[in-house]
Formats: structure tokens, C-alpha cells, sequence
């Protein structure tokens, strides 16, 4: 069967669609779907593509809400969200950013998928949309694990609080070739400060297993704590607990857990 290309007008229309074809692919920046067109990985099928104005529309009164079309070089645009410039600035080169969705980077597989560990973070929600009905809430972490059953529905957008200090929020990619290349690994931290410790630590990294995760221990060990050496060196200490990362053409498993404690406490140092 060769492909289909269709277009919806509202997300209503493209959530129908959706549910309707368990094969629909949707178009949103293209950078995922058309390499595995070209790559010959995806031969036929229903091919969506989405028009309504609310796909592509930021929000920023009170909770943030970048709809799923939002691009990374539409996030670069504007300085209210200069803290998250940094993961957008992560993707690709400025061709591809001009093209790279939000919603497309929560779909893409490791060593890819920065902004979604900077999401992460953020202890973002996704909103998606099944059939006809409202869209609903996801914490992105749920949303994650399961992402490879598929089935969820249309992603919308994401929401968020912004961080009360901008400086709480701290993001970092390695890679060996600058200043795009895939990632080594990733992290990314939220790390508000009350009364000078630690409260509400979030902490993410990415290409250390198959979906983007939380450092749930790095996030214990730093709760309620200054953020000083010693807090630093027990950070790292965590660090490794819960990663799965793999050998691939980027970095092997040993060079990703060597590499990861070294990065994170430069992070939290502050150090470039």
C-alpha cells in the first residue's frame, strides 16, 4: 500500500484520525518521520499532517504550554524562555531546528531526545488527546515508559511551571563533535533553593537508558542540602544507580558510567 498524506484542520480532526489508524504517522517537523522515509524503514501507511494554529501556539500566562508543534528555534525566540535555550540550542543545526518539534523530540529514540530530558526536569505533563474526548495530563515520566506500546493518542502540547529563578535550572549535553553532535549523555537539573538547601530537586539524564529518566538517587542525596562539595561528591557517589546505558556508535556503556559522575559534578558546580 503506498502512503497516504492527509491534512486536519483542528487537533480534534487529527486525534480521530489517529485513533482511527493505529498506523497513522504524523508530520510534525519531519526530522524523525522523513529520514525513516528515506531510509526506506517506513514504506506506506497514513501520513498526518496537522494545520490548526493551537498546535504550534506558546503560551506563557502562569503554567507554560508549548503546543507539539512548537519548534526549537521558535523556543530560541523568545527570552521568556531563555533557561530553556540551551536544550534547544542542543538540537541539531539551525536548518534542523527550524524544523524540530517538541512533540517530535518526546518520539525520539536515544542518542536524540535532549529537550525531553530538559522536560524532564521540569517536571513537565504531557496532554494528549484520544479520539474525540478532551486531552488529558500525563506526567512526561509516565508518558515515557510507555512510549514504546504506543497507543496513547495525539500529544497536544506540554505544560509546565516555569522555575521561579532561572538559575535553578541548570542543563548540560556532552558530545564529541561541537557543536551538534549526538549526545555522549545529558543532564539536566531543577534545583530550587529555599533558606540556601536544596528543595524540590529534580534531576534528568539522557543516553543513559532507553528513555530519558529521572536520577532518583542523585535527586535524594541532594535534598535538603547546600549544594557544597559534599553534597557534590555524594551526587556522584548516586550517580550510576538506576542507569542502563548502551554501546553505540556514539560512546560505549563503560565510557557513558565513567564519564556520567564527572559531568553531574560539574554541573552542579557550575563549571562550563
Amino acid at each position: 500500500m503506498p502512503f497516504e498524506f492527509r491534512t486536519a484542520s483542528t487537533l480534534s480532526d487529527a486525534a480521530g484520525l489517529i485513533a482511527g489508524d493505529r498506523s497513522a504517522r504524523l508530520l510534525s517537523g519531519g526530522t524523525l518521520i522523513m529520514r525513516d522515509i528515506n531510509e526506506g524503514r517506513l514504506t506506506d501507511g497514513l501520513i498526518l499532517r496537522i494545520v490548526d494554529p493551537a498546535y504550534r501556539q506558546i503560551s506563557l500566562s502562569g503554567r507554560v504550554e508549548l503546543g507539539a508543534g512548537v519548534t526549537m528555534a521558535a523556543i530560541l525566540k523568545r527570552r521568556e524562555l531563555a533557561y530553556l535555550h540551551a536544550p534547544a540550542q542542543a538540537i541539531g543545526g539551525p536548518a534542523v531546528r527550524n524544523m524540530a518539534s517538541i512533540g517530535g523530540n518526546l518520539f525520539a529514540e536515544t542518542p536524540y531526545g535532549d529537550f525531553t530530558v530538559a522536560l524532564l526536569a521540569l517536571d513537565a505533563q504531557v496532554m494528549v488527546m484520544q479520539g474525540l474526548g478532551a486531552p488529558r495530563a500525563v506526567p512526561l515520566e509516565e508518558f515515557l515508559a510507555g512510549r514504546s506500546r504506543g497507543g496513547q493518542g495525539l500529544v497536544t502540547a506540554v505544560q509546565f511551571a516555569p522555575p521561579q529563578n532561572a538559575a535553578d535550572f541548570r542543563f548540560r549535553k556532552v558530545s564529541r563533535v561541537k557543536p551538534k553532535g549526538l549526545a555522549v549523555l545529558t543532564i539536566a537539573a531543577h534545583l530550587p533553593m529555599s533558606g540556601g538547601r536544596v528543595s524540590g530537586a529534580r534531576v534528568a539524564f539522557g543516553a543513559m537508558a532507553p528513555v530519558p529518566m529521572r536520577a532518583k538517587a542523585v535527586e535524594r542525596v541532594l535534598e535538603g542540602k547546600a549544594l557544597d562539595a559534599a553534597a557534590i561528591t555524594a551526587a556522584r557517589a548516586a550517580a550510576a544507580e538506576g542507569i542502563r546505558p548502551v554501546t553505540d556508535a556514539i560512546a560505549s556503556e563503560w565510557y557513558r558510567r565513567e564519564v556520567l559522575p564527572v559531568h553531574l559534578a560539574r554541573l552542579l558546580s557550575g563549571q562550563d
